[in-house]
């Protein structure tokens, strides 16, 4: 299963997180299944962000030197 969500995008996490939400947020749904409902959107939020977390690492920004060259620098606020 954890192959398997893997495997999708962001976006598509993102979403299946949104619907996860919004089905919450009706209140329709019995106890038993909020509570499987939140535990899929706990799962969904962490795989979100250790995505964004692994983008943020990823990133820098390139600054152009006075000489012209080109180099990478961390973002700011990355650790």
């Amino acid at each position: 299963m954890a192959e398997k969500a893997k495997s999708k995008t962001f976006e598509d996490t993102l979403k299946a997180l949104e619907k996860v939400v919004s089905e919450l947020e009706s209140g329709e749904l019995p106890l038993e299944a909020q509570l499987k409902a939140f535990e899929k959107g706990v799962g969904y939020s962490r795989e979100c962000l250790e995505r964004l977390n692994a983008v943020e690492q990823k990133i820098s920004l390139l600054v152009e030197n006075p000489d012209g060259s080109l180099s990478k620098n961390p973002m700011e606020g990355s650790v």
